[in-house]
């Protein structure tokens, strides 16, 4: 049976969300006041590590443990020619992480991170969106359910990513309905394409804004309309790590837009995630905006599939090495500011 049995039940869960540890900040905060450096000198990753701290609960964080999890889910509203690939190539790739030979792969054994990839009905794509919701409340309830419990406790920090042919258009339908706009404001190339598969892509993303109209005040039903398998599991292991008290990274334009509804659905509902890295993917920076983030990076990725997020996890380890490696002022015998 599915951690959540009803949208009612799955809502009350992202709407009482627990919050950060402020005496945590406080202690990091302290710590660095005392390093041997002037005050803010770090920058961004003096936030960061604060963060970390913040979100772990904890007065000195740690990565000892980075999990990257990515979810694979195919979308029937590739059907409709939004996509220069066939659906195969999503179980392709599936294959190809299990096997060692994606961009992930390496960056994960960079950062020292288990990767662990999560396919979801890829047999059975979600409905296409333009002719009816993408999924059933129970299949969404089941999605959701599945990214929570792959969530586990012990986690430092999470990173979290996709694979799944046709998800830009379902990540940019999902935006439009929660931000607003139109499908020529959140459409992109996606895997490459061309002016008259981006035409198309927009005109799907507008027909099914407007065959879902009546659900786009609701953040929950939004999702189970417009998104997709892979984008309900982000959701729920966002949620899961809210709980257990783990930082997230999200990666790219889907990732950001399959975790969006904690954000509306809740104030600070997305404060214990950091976007990782802007997509070149259109309608990311438009979404980042939106929610009022900062990404840790901009190097024009649009890959999916966690790489940014692995690849932002390397400058939150250079964060905590500095907070937590640094001698202060008195350990050193330095003199401080007088």
């Amino acid at each position: 049976m599915p951690r959540f049995t009803s949208l009612d039940d799955l809502r009350t869960a992202c709407t009482m969300l627990p919050s950060g540890d402020t005496e945590a900040t406080a202690a990091v905060r302290t710590r660095q006041s005392e390093l041997t450096k002037p005050a803010g000198s770090l920058g961004r990753l003096e936030d960061l590590a604060a963060w970390l701290a913040t979100w772990q609960r904890r007065p000195t964080p740690r990565l000892d443990r980075i999990d990257v999890l990515i979810f694979a889910g195919n979308h029937g509203v590739t059907a409709q020619g939004v996509s220069p690939f066939p659906p195969a190539v999503t179980a392709q790739m599936v294959g190809n992480f299990a096997n060692g030979g994606a961009a992930i792969n390496q960056l994960a054994a960079t950062a020292g991170a288990q990767l662990r990839v999560i396919p979801l009905g890829l047999a059975t794509p979600t409905h296409d969106f333009t002719d009816a919701p993408a999924m059933s409340p129970s299949a969404f309830l089941e999605a959701v359910s599945i990214g929570y419990d792959a969530v586990e406790a012990k986690t430092d920090l999470l990173c979290l990513g996709e694979m799944g042919i046709g998800n830009t258009t379902a990540a940019a339908a999902l935006a439009a309905a929660l931000f607003g706009g139109t499908g020529a404001e959140w459409a992109g190339r996606g895997t490459g394409i061309d002016d008259a598969g981006l035409n198309r892509k927009i005109n799907v993303i507008d027909r099914g804004l407007a065959l879902h109209h009546a659900v786009r005040q609701d953040p929950l039903q939004a999702a189970q309309s417009l998104g997709g398998r892979e984008l309900a599991a982000i959701l729920g292991a966002s949620l899961a790590a809210r709980y257990h008290g783990i930082p997230v990274l999200l990666d790219g334009f889907v990732c950001t837009a399959a975790a969006s509804p904690l954000a509306r659905l809740a104030t600070g509902g997305l404060d214990h995630t950091e976007i990782a890295h802007v997509s070149a993917e259109a309608g990311h920076r438009r979404l980042v905006a939106a929610l009022d983030k900062s990404p840790v990076l901009d190097l024009g990725m649009r890959l999916g599939e966690a790489s940014g997020a692995a690849v932002a996890s390397l400058i939150l380890k250079a964060a905590l090495a500095c907070h937590t490696g640094m001698a202060t002022f008195a350990e050193a015998a330095v003199s401080g500011r007088a």
